[in-house]
């Protein structure tokens, strides 16, 4: 009788945007970034086939959660994950992961650190903004234009919601660019790594309808502030508030856009 050939690994599942990281020499300087030390308790999305999950696991006195939404590849990981409850692997999507319960089940802040899948990278952001200050950092890899409109301030041809978001909570720094080629399948696209550090305390305090003014304004990104913001403040409501009702959204500082939405507070409280 003709044996069975040997499993390979699991098949690649392009709705999850999957592109395994495997180049060693990338992965020791990400965790040479990261300054891990004993009492972290770190948290990596996406762990793929292991390639950087084996580092973290030998990191000294940390602990380690990994979230993998793919079951195989949890199927694969599981062997690794021998330490409970030091060590544990969650088989969940990263989208809907509670970070702040699982800071509290920690006894501390979380430090993030994986190769975020593009397709979802920018609400996943968001998403683990909202969970501050149950993290304090993330080393993340993105696709390089994501890292770019992170970093990017007023005037630059990538900012937009993206940075105008997490700019009040989170400082960011572009650590190094990395190839297709460290990857399997290699993406399309160049890649970076970025460190994002929570603000001791944020910029400013952040109205409740900044999120609503920096969408309304980017919604219409080629418009004017005028255009852009008038269903929600009249030209007379954005002089008052020091802006130009004729310039485009990408020119208006986080601290402008936050006076903005201030005046929206107050005509909402009127109301």
């Amino acid at each position: 009788m003709r044996r069975a050939a040997p499993a390979g690994p699991p098949p690649r599942r392009r709705r999850f945007g999957q592109h395994f990281l495997h180049d060693p020499a990338v992965i020791r300087r990400i965790v040479t970034a990261l300054h891990a030390r004993p009492g972290d308790h770190l948290v990596e999305i996406g762990p793929g086939r292991g390639a950087l999950t084996g580092e973290l696991l030998a990191l000294e006195g940390c602990t380690l959660d990994a979230i993998e939404i793919d079951r195989d590849l949890v199927r694969e990981l599981e062997a690794r994950f021998e330490d409970p409850p030091r060590h544990r692997l969650h088989a969940a999507d990263a989208l809907q992961f509670d970070f702040a319960a699982l800071a509290r089940a920690r006894g501390g802040p979380l430090r993030i650190v994986g190769n975020l899948p593009y397709n979802i990278s920018t609400p996943l952001l968001f998403h683990l903004a909202q969970a501050l200050p149950a993290v304090t950092d993330m080393h993340v890899m993105l696709q390089r234009e994501v890292a770019a409109r992170i970093a990017a301030g007023p005037g630059d041809a990538g900012y937009g919601r993206l940075a105008l978001m997490l700019a009040p909570q989170l400082r960011s720094e572009r650590l190094f660019d990395l190839g297709p080629g460290a990857f399997r399948p290699p993406p399309q696209v160049w890649s970076a790594v970025v460190r994002l550090v929570a603000r001791p305390a944020p910029l400013f305090a952040v109205s409740p309808n900044y999120a609503r003014v920096v969408a309304a304004a980017f919604s219409r990104r080629r418009k004017t502030l005028r255009n852009a913001l008038g269903t929600l403040l009249t030209r007379e409501q954005i002089s008052a508030c020091g802006q130009d009702p004729a310039a485009r959204p990408e020119s208006i500082t986080p601290q402008g856009f936050n006076t903005l939405a201030q005046a929206l507070d107050r005509t909402s409280a009127r109301d």
